[in-house]
């Protein structure tokens, strides 16, 4: 396996990774959710107040930003996003450099 394919099949790897624990942190969700409602509801714990509904209402917050994360942030910012603003950043660099040495060189004659 030549470099490049290694590459790629680490990134599909790390990938899948992530939207594996996304899957298994919204089963735990739905598992704890379903959890504080039995033992606020019917354990009677917390009563009289509804504490479970907010419990429920940061997680699927911290769910919905675990979300965004994995399928809009990493999908457009990845490896390639990376190396093309690297890229463009370095162009700049030379650009500029290549415009004080013509600068510095107009300024000797």
């Amino acid at each position: 396996m030549d470099k490049d394919q290694h590459e790629l099949y680490e990134n599909a790897r790390q990938r899948l990774r992530q939207k594996k624990i996304l899957y298994y942190h919204f089963v735990f969700l739905v598992i704890g959710s379903l959890f504080f409602f039995i033992a606020n509801v019917f354990l009677k714990y917390g009563q009289p107040q509804q504490w479970y509904i907010w419990a429920c209402v940061i997680w699927v917050f911290l769910f919905i930003l675990h979300f965004i994360k994995v399928f809009i942030t990493d999908r457009f910012m990845n490896k390639d996003w990376e190396r093309e603003q690297i890229d463009r950043l370095i162009q700049k660099q030379k650009n500029k450099i290549s415009e004080l040495t013509e600068d510095t060189l107009k300024n000797q004659k």
